[in-house]
């Protein structure tokens, strides 16, 4: 397909896209996504549909569509690659091209979430997010900690998953939050190993004080473990005190 058919395809998908938006649902998305202003309002079922059905025609098309103009063409393109049925290698090529558009929450915890071929090649995928484990951006940063919490949460990653969301550079807000989520995710799973880690090796003071606050509100985590961090907490807040 040549550069003027994959236009083609990018504005009939536009059209249909623009046919979809429902101005409700907009106003309400764009509420939770912050700084997000090219956004027709089209729910998430609406647009995995739609990538299914490009994941088994011409996706690679989709995925080379640099001229995007909505939140939702980005969003499906990040879909797309996780339906998408070809060798580990090329997934991973296109997901080097796609991440440096991720520019919200939205759109990497869904890219992440769905990127379903890091449970069929785990090692490869895990190499591949290692080359960004280094990273000062807030949504590499952030790539790294939701697709570890997403698919590495396993008796044969927990060790490293740990060792390498303790290691991950606080490039902002986003990166903070969801390396909290990812700790609190992976206490609810492998609580002893996820408390023995934050005990024995120290995170800045920021991301240790959003995790256990993601862990008081997880429902997935024990009463038992819930209080035991309210009286971490408590010896804190009084350690900081003595310290002022």
């Amino acid at each position: 397909m040549n550069t003027k058919e994959k236009r083609n395809v990018l504005l009939q998908v536009r059209n249909r896209l623009e046919e979809m938006a429902e101005k409700d649902y907009k106003e309400f998305s764009a509420s939770l996504i912050p700084g997000v202003e090219n956004m027709l309002g089209i729910r998430i079922p609406i647009l995995r549909d739609m990538a299914k059905k490009i994941a088994k025609e011409d996706w690679k098309s989709c995925m080379e569509w640099e001229d995007t103009v909505y939140f939702e063409e980005t969003m499906l393109q990040g879909l797309v690659l996780g339906y998408a049925k070809a060798p580990v290698e090329e997934i991973l090529a296109y997901a080097k091209k796609f991440i440096p558009k991720i520019n919200n929450w939205s759109i990497n915890d869904t890219f992440c979430n769905n990127f379903k071929i890091a449970k069929k090649e785990p090692e490869k995928v895990w190499d591949f997010l290692m080359s960004y484990k280094d990273s000062r951006d807030e949504f590499e940063t952030r790539v790294v900690a939701v697709m570890l919490m997403s698919h590495f949460l396993t008796d044969a990653y927990i060790d490293r998953v740990l060792t390498v969301l303790g290691n991950l550079h606080t490039a902002g807000y986003y990166t903070t939050m969801g390396i909290a989520w990812a700790y609190a995710t992976a206490w609810a799973k492998y609580p002893e190993k996820t408390k023995e880690y934050l005990l024995r090796h120290p995170i800045d003071t920021e991301t240790y004080h959003k995790t256990l606050r993601k862990c008081l509100e997880s429902y997935r985590i024990s009463d038992e473990d819930k209080n035991w961090i309210r009286e971490v907490e408590l010896i804190n807040v009084r350690k900081q005190m003595e310290d002022e």
